[in-house]
């Protein structure tokens, strides 16, 4: 998604469930999202005890604009409202009245290659959260990071570790989380890959050998309601993986055996591999970048197992492979309008 003001922002609220005592406070959630499927998810799943009631994802003004109706992003009963994240006054206002700031602001791709767009998206704004935090009394945030964050050259990961280091000295009681990539319907992995294949009948990959753990969305959302409620969590980095690690080519020759296509995948060396990044910002949907290249250096394989010492068994990749598929060709184009801000009218 390109972050321009107005940009977009998430606000769920929750109500005690049903025969709560009626002296308890009605608890209330803020979140705010990035173009990453996890926030479709984590607006339908309620903490332990309460319901969905609110949810504010927009840019500017009051009524929810039409290019959102087909993401089915919302449950029943959840209203959009727009307030521009970008601005500490309007965002302390949003927040007032919450217990928790839910932060998955992020971005993979920036316009050009300077590092600006990373740092108005990842560390500004973060900063901007953190002081609406403070203003409105919000003590809780839970921020959306990224392994490897603040390691190695891209862009993308410097700002990861620096919107961390926000985090840690904001005085909040926060917990961060840092995925592998994410899988799940309309991701931006097996789904976007099972695009091309049907398209290609060869694919050249740079850095075919970097690895991944994915993590399945619905762990990554289950990660986030758990730790919602535990003050265990308080000061935490909780880095979540899923149980099998692929190579970048195995990840795109699964999703060829899965979809019953027989396609060629070609492991670039080096510098086609860096040539075809170069090329690739200039490509409709950007399909990789520079700077995408330079954070393929590092391999997205965690440590320390974040899910389990939250108490959730990972899901393995094929457990679910075969049903995102399936789904990818009818939630993947409205999702690549809504990353382009194409309204569709």
């Amino acid at each position: 998604m390109r972050f321009r003001s107005p940009t977009d922002c998430w606000d769920a609220a929750y109500r005690p469930a049903t025969g709560a005592r009626s002296s308890a406070r009605t608890r209330r959630r803020r979140q705010h999202h990035e173009d990453r499927h996890p926030r479709r998810h984590r607006i339908r799943r309620p903490p332990p005890g309460g319901t969905p009631r609110g949810a504010w994802p927009r840019r500017g003004g009051a009524q929810p604009q039409p290019r959102h109706a087909p993401l089915r992003l919302l449950p029943p009963g959840v209203a959009l409202h727009r307030c521009d994240v970008h601005d500490g006054g309007p965002l302390a206002q949003r927040l007032a009245g919450a217990d928790v700031a839910v932060n998955l602001v992020g971005i993979l791709n920036e316009r050009g290659d300077s590092g600006r767009g990373f740092e108005r998206a990842h560390v500004g704004l973060t900063r901007t959260l953190v002081d609406a935090c403070h203003q409105a009394g919000v003590k809780r945030l839970l921020q959306m990071s990224s392994l490897n964050a603040g390691r190695g050259r891209s862009h993308y990961l410097r700002t990861r570790g620096e919107a961390e280091a926000v985090v840690k000295d904001s005085g909040l009681a926060w917990t961060i989380f840092q995925p592998s990539v994410i899988f799940g319907p309309g991701d931006g992995l097996f789904c976007r890959f099972a695009t091309l294949l049907r398209l290609a009948p060869v694919l050249p990959i740079g850095r075919a050998h970097a690895k991944f753990a994915p993590v399945w969305v619905g762990d990554v959302v289950e990660a986030f309601v758990r730790a919602l409620d535990t003050k265990r969590s308080h000061g935490k980095v909780y880095e979540l993986y899923g149980p099998d690690v692929f190579t970048m080519k195995q990840i795109v020759e699964m999703t060829a055996r899965t979809l019953g296509l027989r396609r060629a995948v070609i492991a670039l060396p080096e510098p086609l591999g860096r040539l075809q990044a170069e090329v690739g910002e200039w490509l409709p949907g950007k399909p990789i970048s520079r700077d995408n290249f330079r954070s393929l250096k590092l391999d997205s394989v965690g440590g320390i197992d974040g899910l389990h010492r939250l108490g959730i068994t990972p899901t393995p990749v094929a457990a679910k492979l075969a049903t995102i598929l399936g789904a990818s060709g009818d939630r993947q184009k409205p999702l690549d309008r809504y990353r382009r801000g194409d309204t569709g009218r």
